[in-house]
């Protein structure tokens, strides 16, 4: 999955890419509680989606890098979702929606957004795999990490890191197989928890409609997607006070 998705970034990176809208609140709004959440694009750390709860101070910040070619509102809903529990998510908005053509991004964001939060970074897909490799890189920046339908690269080794991991795997994906995941879970700390997604597939974690070469779901987006938000919201609650 990786080596084919990499290997896409740098065919479109040498052409002209006509990227579709960045239409914010088009197909985010779940429920009134996601309604509330405070989101803007914002230009002052490089264009990025900010997501905040609809009043008082957060405690922890997200970080979310999109999957590879997937427009970043595609997300929105999981940051509009997570408000509600005090969580501000910023969904940076990379050249050609390509992460691996900044995978450090969150330098930016941190210095600029993280100060008093806990930071966690997460990433879907070809996202994940740089959330990953910048995790291994700076891996005190970080309070957590959170994979979905993604793993390390195989040169990334995270397992001598004490850093809290979270990685979502899709049941039914046909781009990051289960096997893969499961493969790529070796490379991360042995502490790392592994949930399945029950009938899940990988275009699920964002609102971007099916995705070639995906698998067929045994469940509803809404099922999936509150298995997802069930999973990150658990996981972020147990998180430890800041470290940094």
């Amino acid at each position: 999955m990786l080596a084919l998705l990499l290997g896409a970034a740098l065919a479109l990176g040498v052409q002209a890419v006509r990227l579709p809208p960045l239409v914010l609140g088009q197909d985010a709004i779940s429920s009134p509680q996601s309604r509330a959440a405070r989101v803007s694009l914002r230009r002052d750390a490089g264009p990025v989606i900010d997501i905040r709860p609809p009043q008082g101070e957060t405690h922890t910040l997200l970080i979310d890098y999109p999957g590879g070619r997937v427009r970043p509102q595609a997300y929105e809903w999981l940051g509009r979702a997570l408000a509600a529990s005090g969580v501000q998510t910023l969904i940076p908005v990379f050249p050609l929606d390509l992460a691996v053509l900044d995978p450090d991004r969150a330098d930016t964001l941190i210095d600029r957004f993280g100060a008093g939060k806990r930071v966690v970074l997460a990433g879907h897909s070809l996202g994940g795999a740089m959330a990953a490799g910048y995790a291994a890189r700076f891996p005190q920046r970080l309070d957590a990490l959170i994979l979905h339908a993604a793993y390390p690269p195989p040169n990334t080794d995270l397992r001598d890191l004490s850093l809290p991991v979270l990685s979502l795997l899709a049941e039914r994906d046909g781009v990051a197989s289960p096997a893969d995941v499961r493969e790529g879970r070796q490379r991360l700390p042995s502490g790392t928890q592994l949930v399945t997604l029950p009938g899940a597939v990988h275009s699920f974690f964002g609102r971007s409609g099916p995705q070639r070469g995906d698998g067929q779901p045994a469940v509803s987006r809404a099922e999936a997607e509150a298995q997802i938000l069930e999973a990150m919201q658990t996981f972020l609650q147990a998180l430890p006070p800041r470290h940094r």
